[in-house]
């Protein structure tokens, strides 16, 4: 059974954009500060996010940086938002989410896609028809080695010989989430036994979600959704903290927009560096209070069981976050949890 309490997480990527280059080292270890800190205050969640190839270092490394935030932290689960799988070998994917669950305590939580970014594709020579069935075949792979069988295994695009996952996760079964807007993941996470994981305005698909859970004979409420807003930066000054980070908003909002475009979705507009502008993405600079009503309609709309946001716009240094974490500790947290 789901525990019915909304829980919180914050979504990082690390970004660097050579504009406002900072230190990476410093950069990383300010966040796994800041995280420490969250953990504090009552935050529940971390997710970490997977790009390749990018000048402003998108973070390529999840679970190694999720080993690193394990030994730094004590409660958090530690999530991926999501792993590219068609891009990586499925049994090193397993061997690496393990050792995380073993170094973290059994805080895993593991998030998959299939990927979009046509750049990335072409670089792993993967042909961008053929992620749905690798990700099937990855996922089949990473459960059967999760749940500590022996096996040998031919597939369409993975062989292995003999093969057995030590040491195994500190979970009996560690969750896997599947990331899309799509019915076709929906319905795939669905089938898997999966958490669904997104963000943005996602109500229909959610519907979808748990109707096919339905369909498969899984009770919807054993299953979770993991969604939030874009951005949702409380403050108790909007307007100065839209001043100082609408720039930056802008930036990471144009990037993926591009991104998108690409790979034929549209859902994000470009947008110029205005407030006006970046709230047509979903975007966000608002008051504890109106932080809770926005919350609210939103788990309302979605059915969301954990909510996260991202926690650093790209360029701005972590500590620039803080009243965010602060206020959410003190005033926006606790009203859900009552």
């Amino acid at each position: 059974m789901v525990d019915k309490k909304l829980k919180f997480g914050l979504w990082y990527d690390f970004r660097n954009p050579p504009k406002w280059k900072q230190d990476n080292t410093e950069l990383y270890h300010e966040c796994f500060e800041q995280m420490v800190r969250a953990e504090e205050g009552g935050f529940d969640d971390i997710w970490l996010s997977e790009h390749h190839f990018l000048e402003d270092c998108y973070s390529p490394s999840m679970l190694a940086i999720g080993c690193a935030i394990a030994v730094k932290t004590k409660r958090i689960r530690i999530g991926t938002s999501v792993l590219l799988l068609p891009l990586h070998d499925p049994v090193r994917v397993a061997e690496d989410a393990a050792t995380l669950d073993v170094i973290s305590g059994g805080r895993l939580e593991l998030g998959l896609g299939v990927g979009y970014k046509v750049e990335e594709l072409k670089a792993w020579g993967i042909e961008p028809k053929s992620r749905g069935r690798r990700m099937e075949e990855g996922i089949e792979i990473i459960q059967r080695l999760f749940a500590g069988e022996r096996f040998s295994f031919q597939g369409e695009f993975h062989n292995y010989e003999d093969i057995q996952l030590r040491p195994l996760p500190v979970q009996k079964k560690p969750r896997l989430w599947i990331a899309g807007f799509s019915n076709v993941a929906v319905k795939r996470a669905a089938r898997v036994g999966a958490g669904y994981i997104a963000v943005g305005p996602i109500g229909p698909f959610t519907q979808v979600y748990r109707d096919e859970l339905a369909k498969q004979g899984k009770n919807p409420v054993d299953y979770e959704v993991a969604a939030g807003y874009a951005w949702l930066h409380v403050s108790e000054n909007p307007e100065k903290r839209w001043k100082e980070a609408v720039e930056h908003l802008a930036y990471q909002q144009n990037e993926y927009g591009k991104w998108f475009k690409a790979a034929g979705m549209d859902f994000i507009k470009p947008v110029e560096a205005t407030r006006a502008s970046v709230e047509k993405n979903d975007c966000y600079i608002v008051n504890p209070d109106q932080a809770i009503e926005m919350i609210k309609k939103y788990v309302d709309a979605t059915g969301s069981n954990r909510f996260y946001t991202w926690a650093v716009p790209p360029g701005l240094n972590p500590r620039w976050s803080d009243e965010h974490i602060e206020l959410m500790s003190t005033k926006v947290i606790p009203e859900f949890k009552k």
